[in-house]
């Protein structure tokens, strides 16, 4: 599994202590907790500004979601789709508890069991879902059952939105195999579109965005070699 916001964090922080390795050592343990602290309030931050993005997608949307994404979460809450489809997400079934949480927000929602995903499909308009990582090919590592859906949604005309905060992007390509069965890789040609705090790119065009956010190639570079 590749643990893409886990790289992309401890990257981002391993790089800003690795570009300031001359300061004392408690500056630098300032300076490193500080980016700690940053981290937390850019999430937050990113996930807003996501939401904010995929308001057009959701007016008057029939969407079918996967697992229990918090980015997807926010969106959902700031633009209430017309309904919203949560698959049971098994093994874990958080799916379970995420369409209770929509529902108590006021929101419509039709919890499938996962067998049925693909029927929900041809009713709704949107599939959107978070990300475990995104690769610099495209490629989307996610919970298992994501693939198999984001293919359906191709033969069925659509539309495959991943909201994805930056942290979660990998300056690699996706590996010929994950080693975890409770997850998947969805192959770009059946993503859409990936939306980030920076803007929203086609999966084939988000290795722009990766080549311009130094730290990610950085804290890449330094957790190979620890």
């Amino acid at each position: 599994r590749a643990m893409g916001a886990i790289a992309g964090a401890v990257g981002r922080v391993l790089a800003a202590a690795h570009h300031n390795a001359h300061l004392a050592p408690e500056e630098l343990r300032r300076l490193v907790e500080e980016e700690v602290s940053g981290l937390v309030g850019s999430r937050d931050r990113a996930a807003a500004a996501i939401a904010i993005q995929l308001a057009p997608s959701l007016t008057d949307a029939f969407v079918l979601t996967h697992s229990a994404s918090a980015t997807v979460r926010e969106a959902i809450l700031h633009t209430p789709p017309e309904l919203v489809f949560c698959t049971v997400s098994a093994p874990f079934e958080e799916g379970r508890s995420f369409a209770e949480d929509l529902r108590s927000s006021g929101l419509d929602v039709e919890l499938v069991d996962d067998a049925d995903a693909e029927q929900a499909l041809e009713r709704a308009s949107l599939f959107l879902v978070g990300a475990d990582t995104v690769f610099r090919d495209g490629a989307v590592c996610n919970k298992v059952g994501t693939r198999p859906l984001a293919e359906a949604a191709t033969r069925l005309g659509v539309r495959t939105v991943v909201a994805c905060e930056v942290i979660k992007l990998a300056p690699i390509d996706a590996p010929g195999r994950i080693d975890d069965e409770h997850f998947d890789v969805t192959a770009p040609e059946h993503i859409d579109e990936i939306v980030t705090e920076e803007g929203a790119y086609p999966s084939d065009d988000v290795r722009t965005l990766i080549d311009r956010t130094p730290f990610l190639s950085e804290g890449y570079s330094i957790l190979r070699s620890t």
